[in-house]
């Protein structure tokens, strides 16, 4: 009996001793946030996965959380939220290039490694810039993917005809680029190409869908539109398709949702421009445990990632499959 008690003693012993050792693991335990731009963007849905993935692969937890709408207003108190759990490192999708510098700066105060992506903060030169406290500034080439789009549809019209653009904002830095390697293709196409304005939707597919059926109503000879963002893209081809001038209005789609790629199946729109988002997120992830371990030398202050041109030559490619955005 004395002995079955000192085995079952010895057993308990070793069950607290586990116990302590799987504590203290999980107390060793980093936790990398990640605060992306909108809830219910499958670009950003599609970043969390690759993210969540890489550092499952690094041995680290990812949590993730974003604002209703895209306003720094309401991005501001995640973040702040995020430096209150204490969070050993942030990747963060500014809402706005200065108005969210205040809340990345207290997150940069309290220690904690900071990566962007997708946006960035001050004027994008985490070298020499305005702001340089960043470790990374992540992302597509978002005017290369601008001026390619354009310069697509353009040569789908002939050369020449009516382009009308579509972007969320004035003033959100990728949205910028992408219109204006699109303007850039415009004017290089000469005099052949007329622009019929540039519409902001507020990311909302709404508002892109009643915007382009009051350009279409107001310039009939509008050829072609660039859908900048996601939400631009998809209010375009909706108004396209109730106005009946699917295939002869040419649409190219900056992101690749699946209703991208459906639409684009179903000839409304003729280029989807991917962006990598679980790229981005997972190289994201190795910057910042990169820095946690010390490990900062190799880092880029600036990288951008390719995208993958999307046609309905290719869109059964396992290149153009793996580079569709996942809704959930």
């Amino acid at each position: 009996m004395n002995a079955r008690k000192a085995l079952l003693s010895c057993a308990a012993a070793a069950v607290v001793v586990a116990l302590a050792g799987a504590s203290a693991q999980s107390a060793d335990k980093k936790t990398i946030a990640l605060v992306y731009g909108i809830k219910g963007d499958a670009f950003y849905v599609t970043m969390e996965k690759g993210a969540k993935a890489k550092a499952a692969e690094l041995g680290v937890d990812l949590i993730a959380d974003g604002p209703s709408q895209w306003n720094p207003a309401i991005q501001t108190p995640i973040v702040d939220a995020m430096i209150a759990r204490k969070v050993d490192g942030l990747i963060a999708v500014p809402n706005d290039p200065q108005a969210m510098i205040p809340a990345l700066q207290r997150a940069n105060d309290a220690g904690i490694p900071i990566v962007t992506t997708d946006q960035y903060i001050g004027d994008g030169d985490y070298a020499k810039g305005s702001v340089t406290f960043p470790l990374s500034y992540v992302a597509s080439d978002n005017f290369g993917g601008g001026k390619l789009a354009c310069e697509t549809l353009i040569k789908g019209m002939g050369g020449k005809g009516t382009l009308y653009v579509l972007v969320s904002t004035p003033n959100v830095p990728s949205d910028v680029a992408r219109r204006d390697g699109c303007l850039e293709a415009v004017k290089a196409a000469g005099d052949g190409v007329k622009l019929a304005g540039v519409d902001y939707t507020q990311s909302n597919a709404t508002i892109a869908t009643t915007q382009t059926q009051a350009a279409l109503q107001k310039d009939p000879t509008i050829g072609a539109i660039f859908g900048g963002n996601l939400f631009s893209a998809q209010g375009a081809s909706a108004a396209v398709k109730t106005a009946n001038l699917a295939g002869a209005v040419k649409i190219a789609s900056f992101d690749a949702p699946e209703q991208a790629i459906d639409d684009l199946r179903n000839k409304v729109v003729d280029i989807v421009i991917a962006q990598q988002p679980a790229l981005i997120g997972a190289t994201a992830v190795q910057y910042i445990v990169d820095a946690l371990n010390g490990k900062t030398a190799d880092i880029p202050k600036k990288l951008a990632t390719p995208f993958v041109v999307i046609t309905r030559e290719n869109v059964d490619s396992p290149e153009a499959q793996a580079a569709i955005y996942k809704s959930e």
